[in-house]
């Protein structure tokens, strides 16, 4: 276990990461609540189509959040689409594995909107945004929920 200083939690608030789960690729995000900011941190290959458990514990082990944020797509009448089921199963399997609280955020377009940022005011390549878009996507869900005065504290189901 990482050891910290007593008074870091007092300078940098609360630590969290975001996650836009897919089912090849999972994009990662950090924010804390000191600044509101969230930023993106990597993407991580699916195993097999399963997350790779061992590199997610390595970042709860390194950055040790007080939660998890994970992104929920649903349809537009709010109905769950073919991928919401196994976001929901990633949901509580990191609660699980990790005991910590699990907040869910409405990801609705934050992938199709984090490639419209890169692609048409970054100008960056079809092969670089492959290989980003996902954690921008994260940094997306992340900001979006740090900037709720009104967080969602409810535990995902």
């Amino acid at each position: 276990m990482v050891k910290r200083d007593p008074l870091w939690r007092q300078t940098h608030g609360d630590t969290y990461l975001g996650f836009d789960f897919g089912t090849k690729k999972i994009g990662v995000a950090v924010g804390q609540t000191t600044t509101t900011t969230a930023s993106p941190l990597q993407t991580l290959r699916s195993i097999n189509q399963a997350p790779d458990w061992q590199s997610i514990s390595k970042l709860i082990q390194e950055w040790q959040p007080v939660g998890l944020i994970v992104g929920i797509s649903r349809q537009d009448d709010g109905s769950d689409n073919p991928v919401t089921p196994r976001m929901l199963k990633f949901c509580r399997q990191l609660e699980g594995r990790y005991q910590l609280p699990v907040h869910q955020q409405d990801e609705t377009l934050s992938t199709f909107e984090a490639k419209q940022l890169l692609f048409d005011e970054v100008s960056v390549s079809a092969a670089k945004l492959w290989a980003v878009q996902d954690q921008l996507a994260a940094q997306l869900i992340l900001q979006t929920w740090l900037n709720n005065p009104k967080k969602d504290i409810s535990v995902s189901n």
